[in-house]
C-alpha cells in the first residue's frame, strides 16, 4: 500500500527550531481500490474502485506507455478545464451512478477495518479524496493511536473527511472545518458509510481563518492540526482565501492553537507554482521553538508495476517525537 520515503538530505538548523530533513518524497503506488495505471501526454489514467478516469495532468511531459486503445476503454474522461480551478465536464462513453462505493485499509499497527467513503465525479475533475494523502492519513494515525490520551485534532480545510475519520477511528477527537456546507453534507454521507457515526468528530461549517482567530479567543487548544488549504476558495460569507496571501497567518495562528505538548501538524499545499522549499520555511519559522522534527518535500503517485512517479503537492509536517 504505501512505500517508505526517501530522505535524500538532512539538515539540522538551531535549536530554536525543529530539526529538518528535506526534500522527502513520499510515494504510494496505490492500494486494492486506488491506482494511476499510466500517464503522459498531459493526462492521467487512474483505477478508483470499478471506475476508470482519465484526467488532465500538465506535470505528465512525457509520453504514455499503455496503448491508446486502453486509454479509450476509460469509464469516465474529464473534458473543457484544464485548470484545476475550473470547471469542466465529464464524458461517460456509457451511463455510470451518481456516486460509487471506496474504500481505504487501515494500518494494522493503527485499528482494524477500512475507512469506507463515496466517490464522487465533480465539476473540478476530483472524484472525492485525494489518494496520495494516505501517506499523512498513516502518518498521524500512528501518532494518535501511540498518544497518552485521546488527541484532540483539528482539520482545516477538511473537504469529505476521510483524513477526519482515520484520525477519530485512531483514536482522537476530531473537530472538522470546512467552508462548504455541500463538502460537509458528503462528508456525513462518507460516516455514515464507514459505520463510525458514534465516533467523536465535531461538523463545522464556516471560513477557516475565522474558526481559527474564534478559538483563539477562547482559549482552545488541540494536539494536531490538519490542514489541506486550496490555491484559492470563498468562505460561507463571501470570505476569499488566497494560499499566497492568508497561509502565512494561518500558520501563525495555527501555532497559537497548538498546546503546549502538542504532537503533530500537517500542511499540504497543491496546485500552486511554488517549491515545497517555500511552505518548509513558512513552516519552520511559524514553529521555531518546538522540539521534534520537520519534514518537507512532494506527494507522488508511482505507476503501478513499479512506473514512473508523478508529483501531486507540496508538503510540509511536523511531529513532537520524530
Amino acid at each position: 500500500m504505501q512505500n517508505a520515503s526517501s530522505e535524500p538530505g538532512n539538515r539540522t538548523v538551531n535549536s530554536a527550531q525543529p530539526a529538518s530533513v528535506w526534500p522527502v518524497m513520499l510515494e504510494t503506488e496505490g492500494w486494492r481500490d486506488y491506482a494511476l495505471i499510466d500517464s503522459g501526454h498531459g493526462r492521467k489514467l487512474e483505477r478508483y474502485g470499478p471506475y476508470r478516469i482519465v484526467r488532465p495532468e500538465e506535470q505528465a511531459l512525457w509520453a504514455p506507455r499503455r496503448s491508446e486503445a486502453e486509454w479509450e476503454r476509460a469509464d469516465a474522461v474529464f473534458t473543457g478545464a484544464r485548470d484545476e480551478d475550473s470547471d469542466g465536464r465529464w464524458r461517460y462513453p456509457r451511463p455510470l451512478g451518481e456516486t460509487w462505493p471506496m474504500s481505504w485499509p487501515l494500518p494494522i499497527h493503527v485499528s482494524t477495518g477500512d475507512v469506507r467513503f463515496l466517490g464522487r465525479f465533480t465539476a473540478f475533475r476530483h472524484v472525492g479524496f485525494f489518494p496520495e494523502q494516505e501517506m499523512h492519513w498513516a502518518w498521524f494515525a500512528s501518532i494518535c493511536r501511540q498518544a497518552k490520551k485521546p488527541p484532540k485534532v483539528l482539520n482545516l480545510f477538511g473537504y469529505t473527511g476521510i483524513a477526519s475519520f482515520v484520525a477519530a477511528m485512531a483514536g482522537a477527537q476530531v473537530t472538522h472545518v470546512d467552508a462548504s456546507k455541500k463538502a460537509i453534507g458528503w462528508a456525513r454521507e462518507n460516516q455514515e458509510m464507514s459505520g463510525i457515526a458514534d465516533l467523536p468528530v465535531r461538523w463545522i461549517v464556516e471560513d477557516a481563518v475565522k474558526f481559527v482567530q474564534r478559538e483563539i479567543r477562547r482559549g482552545s487548544r488541540y494536539d494536531g492540526i490538519i490542514l489541506d488549504p486550496p490555491k484559492f476558495g470563498r468562505g460561507p460569507n463571501g470570505e476569499v482565501w488566497d494560499l499566497f496571501e492568508r497561509l502565512p497567518e494561518m500558520m501563525r495562528l495555527c501555532r497559537q492553537l497548538l498546546a503546549d505538548d502538542a504532537l503533530f501538524l500537517c500542511l499540504s499545499a497543491y496546485s500552486i507554482r511554488a517549491s515545497f522549499m517555500a511552505i518548509h520555511e513558512l513552516t519552520a519559522e511559524a514553529l521555531a521553538g518546538l522540539p521534534g522534527k520537520l519534514e518537507s518535500g512532494e506527494l507522488l503517485l508511482r505507476e503501478e508495476g513499479g512506473g514512473r512517479y508523478l508529483s501531486t503537492s507540496l508538503f510540509s509536517r511536523w511531529s513532537r517525537h520524530g
